[in-house]
């Protein structure tokens, strides 16, 4: 017996394959960043993360920024200045902080990496939230 397929399994087919590579050029699109994220001074030079938890009413926040960028990878030790390129947010911005996918308010550990953040600035060149650094 020799079948042939009917127009709405080729039709199904079809549109699950075209899906299928819709799918996987979008895992393959730049708009996805790995970023690392640290507590600094306006120059970049990390500092302890206590000095960016606005929930912390300890250490006062005034001039300490979360920096972030695509370069960033963790580890790096307080006093480290960060490589150029970077981005920076107030630390108490939770509109920032939400948008990068951090928490909204408290502390925030130096070199966390947020994977897939989607078009949300970089190093370099690129689109950025803020002021940049040097």
């Amino acid at each position: 017996m020799n079948r042939r397929m009917s127009s709405r399994s080729v039709s199904l087919t079809s549109t699950f394959l075209l899906l299928a590579a819709g799918g996987v050029a979008a895992c393959d699109n730049d708009e996805y960043e790995d970023q690392g994220f640290y507590c600094a001074d306006a120059n970049g030079v990390v500092v302890d993360e206590d000095y960016c938890d606005d929930d912390d009413s300890y250490h006062p926040g005034a001039g300490f920024f979360i920096w972030h960028s695509t370069a960033y990878r963790s580890g790096y030790p307080v006093g480290h200045k960060l490589p150029a390129g970077g981005s920076k947010f107030a630390y108490n911005d939770a509109a920032s902080r939400s948008k990068f996918g951090l928490p909204a308010a408290g502390k925030i550990t130096n070199g966390t990496v947020k994977t897939s953040v989607v078009g949300k600035g970089g190093s370099g060149g690129s689109r950025k939230s803020s002021s940049s650094g040097g």
